[in-house]
């Protein structure tokens, strides 16, 4: 069984999410998009002042640019992997998440 007889909906919302999360990669790897952040966002600026914003968007940019690449691949070959690898999406992107905020919590910090 492959990922292509697990999956129900169709192609091209698969590539719309990568676009979308290519895009906002970029735009984290620059160094901008603090907005999007989720918590910094609607910081106080004494809370806001405690952070690197560009180390900060820098984090979410690599973090969001493996889950980016993980996306592509399973859009690519979703003919070819078997259904299992669902699972390891699953768990790269678990992981990904963990490694995201413990970075966020400590070298994005002052």
């Amino acid at each position: 069984m492959t990922l292509k007889d697990i999956s129900n909906g169709p192609d091209w919302i698969m590539w719309i999410v990568v676009i979308l999360f290519a895009i906002l990669s970029i735009v984290f790897l620059t160094g901008h998009g603090a907005g999007f952040i989720a918590g910094y966002n609607t910081a106080s600026k004494e809370e806001k002042s405690k952070y690197d914003e560009k180390k900060l968007c820098r984090v979410m940019g690599a973090g969001f640019s493996v889950i980016t690449v993980c996306i592509l691949i399973m859009a690519i070959w979703e003919d070819c992997l078997p259904a299992e690898f669902a699972y390891v999406f699953l768990a790269v992107v678990l992981i990904d998440c963990v490694i995201m905020i413990v970075l966020t919590n400590t070298v994005c910090k002052r």
